[in-house]
């Protein structure tokens, strides 16, 4: 374990714990959920960002804990990896009501810690899980001329870069992927969800 990094992310938890600017703060604190930080290796080549928590993940403070999480562990593991040599998180923190979508507003006041984390932990990848997610970190990461629907341009791969916490520019790919959950509604979803982590394994 990298001390540094593991201080710099426990920073963040501890931040999203008093983050009562937050319009979740209070539904969280009144629910006795968690802040959802993320979980994973400091070290991984592999980021997973998902939209926000569900009420498991709120419960638990484990992002992807629940039906489409395990469904997420087997695609991981489909490409011959473990949960625990990737890291996996969303960009709010905090749990929306009734499983909404987070709003536009949600997403720009928790952005920054994902921003933050994106530079302690240097992936070489960020896979993006559902359209909020991708449209946020492809415009972040300059990639905006890119963007199309997700059901055009899942399984994709491109190529932009990223400044470190040192003010160096870090190579980064982004690849596009659904969010597990759409395969929970559509079993036929799930044969497209493992030909689209196939496109992972060359930055193994």
């Amino acid at each position: 374990m990298n001390p540094a990094k593991h201080d710099a992310m426990r920073k963040i938890r501890d931040e999203l714990m008093e983050f009562r600017a937050s319009p979740l703060y209070e539904y969280r604190t009144s629910n006795h959920y968690f802040p959802v930080v993320g979980e994973g290796s400091h070290d991984a080549a592999i980021m997973f960002v998902g939209e926000a928590p569900g009420q498991n993940e709120a419960k638990t403070g484990r992002p992807f804990c629940g039906a489409a999480g395990k469904f997420l562990d087997t695609l991981i593991e489909g490409i011959g990896l473990k949960r625990e040599q990737v890291y996996i998180t969303n960009i709010v923190k905090d749990r929306p009501p009734e499983n909404r979508d987070p709003t536009p507003e949600e997403i720009a006041m928790y952005s920054p810690f994902l921003d933050r984390q994106v530079k302690i932990i240097k992936p070489r990848v960020i896979a993006t899980l559902g359209r909020l997610s991708m449209g946020y970190v492809m415009r972040r990461y300059d990639l905006d001329l890119e963007l199309e629907p997700i059901s055009k341009i899942h399984g994709k791969t491109f190529e932009t870069a990223f400044i470190d916490e040192n003010n160096e520019q870090q190579p980064l790919t982004i690849v596009t992927l659904y969010h597990p959950a759409s395969a929970l509604y559509n079993g036929g979803m799930r044969d497209t969800h493992k030909k689209d982590f196939e496109v992972l394994k060359k930055f193994l």
